[in-house]
């Protein structure tokens, strides 16, 4: 069974580079390599369009790619690779928005690339990154239609109003942005996931057990299927610290 897999994703390769690489193609593969965490899938994908002749001038192309690597970045390597991935989201995101100034899912990927990237940098420098951030997520808030990706910059900018030192954080701001971002996806359990970390914070307790049973008892988004077993074990974690459910 896996020697035909990866020869199913080998003729994917050669059809692509034969023919060109389609977006919706592109995309479908990507959307299904995070739904199910697939290192050789979506290594595969990167391969395919980065030999694309077509790349360069293609908005769509470069999004994709771009949110390849950010994804392969954050369970596709460890250590100091993890730092390589994202420094090649943004590079890729940021050419995707020189050609396409509306394309909102890149203004997205460029945020979150660079607030990856902020964890490899001491506190200075991190916080100097932090003016980009809010420039990248705040665009992408404004413009971007898809209500998944609408739900990503919004928790985005929830945990960086949650996350960033003091005076800079803002719990408030945190919660509104948590919370609107549930109006887009009501069934991302990440966003749960999130907000109970941020009640805890709060020292809100009886809230955050909340969001964390929430978490467990969610149904997955269809295409998000790792992510949301990596939620429940991380809230299972939360709730045994606070006595169990």
């Amino acid at each position: 069974m896996r020697r035909f897999f990866l020869f199913l994703l080998l003729f994917v390769f050669i059809i692509m580079n034969t023919f060109g690489v389609e977006f919706d193609s592109a995309n479908r593969i990507f959307f299904e390599a995070r739904r199910d965490r697939d290192v050789e899938k979506i290594k595969s994908l990167i391969n395919s369009l980065e030999s694309d002749k077509d790349l360069p001038k293609n908005s769509q192309l470069l999004t994709v790619l771009a949110d390849s690597y950010l994804e392969y970045g954050l369970w596709g390597v460890e250590g100091k690779e993890k730092e390589k991935m994202y420094e090649k989201a943004r590079s890729y995101a940021e050419k995707a928005i020189q050609i396409d100034p509306n394309n909102g899912r890149a203004w997205y990927i460029a945020g979150a690339s660079i607030g990856r990237l902020a964890q490899y940098k001491g506190i200075v420098q991190s916080l100097f990154m932090l003016k980009d951030f809010d420039k990248y997520i705040g665009k992408a808030i404004e413009i971007l239609n898809d209500p998944l990706y609408k739900t990503f910059a919004l928790l985005a900018m929830g945990m960086r109003y949650r996350d960033v030192p003091w005076p800079l954080y803002n719990y408030e701001k945190a919660e509104s942005y948590m919370k609107e971002a549930l109006k887009y996806t009501p069934i991302y359990p990440n966003v749960y996931l999130e907000l109970g970390y941020l009640y805890l914070k709060m020292g809100k307790k009886d809230f955050a057990k909340e969001m964390f049973l929430k978490v467990i008892n969610s149904e997955p988004h269809p295409w998000l299927v790792k992510t949301h077993e990596e939620s429940v074990k991380l809230a299972e974690k939360e709730l045994e610290k606070l006595g169990g459910k």
